[in-house]
């Protein structure tokens, strides 16, 4: 072969070469971390500046942007107003998870919107807050009449939906956690690790097959996580375990400009998961959609048998 027919078969070959690596990393599963319910409170030898701080820092290194939805009644102090603050100074988005962490299923239309607005002078001046409302417990009505008139209250004020496509029981884990250096302060928690990098990755797998089969387009994943000692400790193990499974990391703005997030599932109970919500609309996927779709019931059995 000649040299001009070398130097033109080898440029070739390195066009192809980057087209394959774009084709698969535009097939690759793009994630969003949230998180809910910062609060003040300590745990598992950790003070709460050193959870939240660790937290911060573990989302710094891996360079990418969360979602905080703050429920008021945690952060209602000077000291919480700094914990706010700090997620704001680096931006990450603010959003508002109610005051008092009602389960709306439990209260009235009324009782509900009002905690909502009670909520908004604790985080309206941050500079990353977006108007964007996730419901506690994930249930946003157990009635249509309460569903769509919280939907339209939303509306009114100008809040977008904050749901997460992927939810999980991080918080169960977290407390098992917690309770067992309360215990024993030099405890062993690489069980606990290793249980919760499982779960979070069986959780992402179930709601992703159903994402996959429900959808014509991939989605922007985002998924529940809370504000507590188990992420303190484990999240960037978490983030880079989806990172090295193929998955993309992304910023949770980006990932919230997916039109997906616009839709308004059509169920009674409404609520869980976007996913899972979805799913159950299509009426397609009934003996795969366990009801709630996340709860420490499911995990406690498994940690009872690995005595975490």
């Amino acid at each position: 072969m000649r040299r001009r027919e070398f130097l033109h078969y080898t440029a070739a070959l390195t066009v192809l070469a980057h087209a394959s690596r774009v084709c698969a990393a535009a097939h690759r599963p793009e994630i969003a971390f949230t998180f809910d319910d910062p609060t003040t409170k300590d745990g598992a030898n950790l003070t709460y500046p050193e959870i939240n701080g660790r937290i911060l820092a573990a989302l710094a290194n891996h360079k990418i942007k969360a979602a905080l939805f703050v429920c008021g009644m945690r952060i209602d102090s000077g000291p919480g107003h700094q914990l706010v603050s700090d997620w704001d100074t680096h931006g990450h988005l603010i959003g508002n998870h109610s005051y008092s962490h009602l389960n709306f299923d439990e209260v009235t239309l009324s009782e509900f919107e009002a905690d909502l607005v009670k909520n908004e002078p604790l985080i309206r001046s941050y500079r990353q807050f977006q108007p964007r409302f996730r419901y506690p417990y994930f249930k946003e009505g157990d009635t249509v009449r309460k569903r769509d008139g919280m939907r339209s209250f939303l509306v009114g004020r100008g809040y977008r939906h904050g749901r997460a496509t992927i939810d999980a029981s991080d918080w169960a884990i977290s407390a098992r956690l917690q309770k067992r250096v309360a215990e024993n302060p030099q405890a062993d928690l690489a069980g606990y690790r290793d249980f919760y990098l499982q779960h979070m990755w069986e959780r992402a797998q179930y709601y992703q097959s159903l994402a996959k089969r429900l959808l014509t387009q991939p989605v922007r994943h985002t998924v529940l996580l809370h504000h507590n000692a188990l992420n303190a400790l484990f999240l960037s193990d978490l983030i880079a375990m989806f990172v090295a499974k193929g998955w993309v990391a992304v910023n949770a703005e980006y990932a919230y400009e997916d039109p997906v997030y616009e839709r308004q599932p059509n169920i009674v109970p409404a609520g869980e998961s976007l996913i899972w919500a979805l799913a159950k609309e299509s009426g397609k996927f009934t003996s795969q959609l366990r009801y709630p779709g996340e709860d420490d019931t499911y995990e406690n059995p498994k940690m009872d048998a690995l005595k975490l």
